[in-house]
């Protein structure tokens, strides 16, 4: 099942950043081809973390397969032109390959990075597992009149009197 989830998350990344890494192209400021990066980039942490590196490795499969079909059966009206000459701006002209290349290096780059950076810590928070519970409070016949919980050595340190008495 984690397969087949990193699987539809791969090519999920790969349409959605393929749709996105044109914005801003034609202004020469390429804030979508930075956004399918962070895409892709996310989508790649959470294929590691499940599967660890196999992840990555379907991952990085499944979206460059996706991203290059789309690419190649794109006719006329291209989803990631490549391929331009002219007087264009430099990234309306560069952001296919760069998509389409950056997408390979930005999942490498993952197979790199050290394990302990895709652990999951499966904890709600370090301050609520430090707080005492409910099971962990004494029970009301455990507690002395002091107030004190009662251990076997201070049962009868807390009694009001004489603790000879107490036995």
């Amino acid at each position: 099942m984690r397969v087949l989830v990193t699987l539809l998350a791969g090519v999920g990344a790969a349409v959605i950043g393929t749709f996105a890494h044109r914005m801003g192209a034609s202004m020469n400021i390429p804030y979508g081809l930075v956004l399918a990066f962070v895409i892709v980039g996310l989508s790649t942490w959470c294929a590691r973390s499940r599967c660890g590196v196999t992840g990555v490795a379907f991952h990085l499969i499944a979206s460059g397969a996706t991203a290059w079909m789309i690419a190649a059966a794109s006719t006329g009206d291209a989803l990631a032109p490549i391929g331009f000459s002219g007087d264009l701006p430099y990234f309306s002209q560069k952001a296919g390959y760069l998509w389409l290349l950056g997408m390979i290096v930005v999942q490498m780059a993952f197979l790199f990075m050290p394990p302990s950076w895709f652990v999951i810590d499966t904890r709600t928070s370090h301050a609520a597992a430090d707080m005492p519970s409910a099971d962990d409070a004494p029970a009301a016949d455990d507690v002395s009149v002091s107030g004190e919980p009662v251990t076997d050595d201070s049962a009868t340190d807390n009694l009001i009197g004489d603790p000879q008495q107490a036995r």
